[in-house]
C-alpha cells in the first residue's frame, strides 16, 4: 500500500484491475486505492504476471502492507535511475513517485509496499506480512502512558487522519495519549468519538459549557433500521470520507450564505468571439469557468480574508491563491486544486482546469493535487441548479457556488434612459462563509466585486 501523502497512514484497496495469472506491463494500472486525500490507480512497478493477491477489495490496510505478488523475469537487484545491479537475486524498484518499492527473489514481494517518507524503520518480515490477517477489534480508545514519541507505533498513532486530528484539537484531546483500534494503535474517528462521548474529554472540549451542560450531541438519536424489502449498501470509502468531512465542517464553521445575480452577457459575447481562435491556438475548450476563476482571484486580492484559515484565536492569511474546483464523479466528489492561480492567465487557468478535471475522472491525480486549497468553487449549475448553499471545505473559510448560466428577461435602461426588457445571460452566485472571521458586509462586498469584475470584463482579457 503506497503512502499517498505525509499524513496518510492507511488506505483502502477499492478495486483490483488485474487478477491472478494476468500479465501486466510496466506502469500499467493494477489496482485502485482510496485514502483521506485522493482516489488513485496504482501502476505496476515492472512487467510480469500477478501470482498472488493478498488484500481483498474493500480492505483498509496500513502503508507498507504487501497487497500482492508479481512474478518477474529478473534475478538480480536493480535500482531504478542508477542501473546498478548486485548478485543478491532480488529486484528493487521505486515507482509512481509515491515512495513505493518492490522487492522479490524471482517474485516481487510488495507490488505496493511503501516506504515511509519520513524515514521509517527497516521493513521487517512482520511489517511485510499481509495485513488482511490482522483485523484489530474496534475497542474504544483508552488513555496510555506517555512515551518519548520516537517509536514506530507512536509515529503512526499521532499521524492520524486530518479529520481525526481536527476533532481532537476541537475537544482538547491529545491523540498521542490514546490507544486506538487502528494499525499500531492508530486512533480512528470511531475511537475518538467514543472517547469523547465517554465524557473523558468533556472538561477540555470547547462545548463543555454548552447550555444545559450536555455538550455536543454526537449521536443524533437512534440510527434508522432497514425495513423488509429495503436494500442496504455500505458507503464507499470516498462517500464515508465526504460524510465525515461535511459533518465536521458544519460543526467547525459558523456557516452563512449570501447570494447575488451576475450578468454574463459581456463575457458570453467575448467568449463567442474568441472561442475559435483560442481553441485553435491552445487546443483547449473555452468555458465560462476560467473567467469566473480569474474574477474570483481578483476579488480575493481585494479581500484577503476570503483566502484565510482559522487557527484557534489566530487568522492565517494565505499568500498563494490556490483555487479548489469541485469535480463531480460517478463515485463521489473530489476537489483538485489550481495552485497559485494569481500567476495564471485565462489560458493558463483553462489548461490547468481541464487537465485536473480530466485526470480526476480518470483517477490519475496525485495527493499533492488535492491539497493546500485556499478557496473553493463548486458548479452545481452544470446540472441545471439555480443556486445552492455549499458547505465550506475545511480549513478554508469560504466556498462559492455557481448556478446555471442561462438567458433571462431583465429590465434594463434603454438609449434614452427609459426602462426596457432585454434578453441577458445571467447566473446566481452564492457564497458560504465562516462568520467567525468574515462579516456579512465583507462577504457581500466580495460578491459585488466579483460581479462587477465579470460584468465589466475587458475585451482583451482572454
Amino acid at each position: 500500500m503506497p503512502q499517498m501523502g505525509e499524513s496518510i497512514a492507511e488506505g483502502t484497496l477499492s478495486k483490483w484491475l488485474k487478477r491472478v495469472g494476468d500479465e501486466v506491463k510496466r506502469d500499467e494500472p493494477i489496482f485502485e486505492i482510496s485514502t483521506d486525500k485522493v482516489d488513485a490507480e496504482i501502476p505496476a512497478p515492472s512487467a510480469g504476471v500477478i501470482s498472488e493477491i493478498l488484500v481483498k477489495e474493500g480492505e483498509t490496510v496500513a502503508v507498507q502492507t504487501v497487497v500482492a505478488r508479481l512474478e518477474t523475469a529478473g534475478g538480480k537487484e536493480t535500482r531504478e535511475g542508477s542501473g546498478e545491479t548486485t548478485e543478491t537475486g532480488s529486484t528493487e524498484k521505486r515507482f509512481g513517485g509515491k515512495g513505493l518499492t518492490q522487492r522479490s527473489t524471482d517474485s516481487v514481494d510488495g507490488v505496493a509496499a511503501a516506504s515511509v517518507a519520513t524515514g521509517g524503520p527497516p521493513k521487517s518480515e512482520s511489517m511485510l506480512a499481509p495485513a488482511a490477517t490482522h483485523k484489530p477489534s474496534p475497542a474504544p480508545a483508552t488513555a496510555q502512558p506517555r512515551t518519548n514519541g520516537n517509536s514506530f507505533e507512536d509515529r503512526v498513532r499521532t499521524r492520524s487522519s486530518p479529520l481525526v486530528r481536527k476533532i481532537a484539537a476541537e475537544h482538547g484531546v491529545d491523540i498521542a495519549a490514546l490507544q486506538g483500534s487502528g494499525i499500531a494503535g492508530r486512533v480512528t474517528k470511531k475511537d475518538l468519538l467514543g472517547f469523547i462521548e465517554s465524557g473523558a474529554a468533556a472538561d477540555a472540549g470547547p462545548f463543555a459549557n454548552a447550555p444545559g451542560g450536555t455538550g455536543i450531541d454526537l449521536a443524533h438519536g437512534p440510527p434508522p433500521q432497514a425495513w423488509p424489502g429495503d436494500r442496504v449498501e455500505p458507503m464507499s470509502r470516498m462517500r464515508a470520507l465526504i460524510s465525515e468531512h461535511m459533518v465536521v465542517s458544519r460543526r467547525t464553521s459558523a456557516h452563512v450564505t449570501s447570494f447575488i445575480e451576475v450578468d454574463f452577457t459581456r463575457v458570453a459575447r467575448i467568449r463567442a468571439r474568441e472561442r475559435g481562435e483560442f481553441e485553435a491556438s491552445t487546443g483547449q475548450k473555452l468555458t465560462y469557468m476560467p473567467f469566473i476563476i480569474a474574477s474570483v482571484v481578483k476579488g480575493i486580492q481585494a479581500f484577503p480574508i476570503m483566502n484565510s484559515s482559522v487557527a484557534g484565536r489566530d487568522v492565517i492569511y494565505r499568500k498563494p491563491i490556490n483555487i479548489g474546483i469541485a469535480v463531480a464523479l460517478d463515485w463521489g466528489l473530489i476537489v483538485p486544486v489550481i495552485k497559485r492561480a494569481e500567476d495564471l492567465s485565462v489560458a493558463g487557468i483553462t489548461r490547468a482546469l481541464n487537465d485536473l478535471a480530466a485526470r480526476a475522472r480518470a483517477k490519475k491525480l496525485g495527493p499533492e493535487e488535492v491539497q493546500d486549497g485556499t478557496f473553493t468553487i463548486t458548479n452545481p449549475g452544470v446540472f441545471g441548479s439555480l443556486m445552492g448553499t455549499p458547505i465550506i471545505n475545511q480549513p478554508q473559510v469560504a466556498i462559492m457556488a455557481i448556478g446555471t448560466i442561462e438567458k433571462r428577461p431583465k429590465v434594463t435602461s434603454g438609449a434614452d434612459g427609459e426602462d426596457t426588457i432585454a434578453i441577458r445571460t445571467c447566473a446566481y452566485f452564492s457564497i458560504s462563509f465562516d462568520h467567525r472571521v468574515i462579516d456579512g458586509a465583507v462577504a457581500d462586498q466580495f460578491l459585488a466585486f466579483v460581479k462587477k469584475t465579470i460584468e465589466e470584463y475587458p475585451e482583451t482579457g482572454v
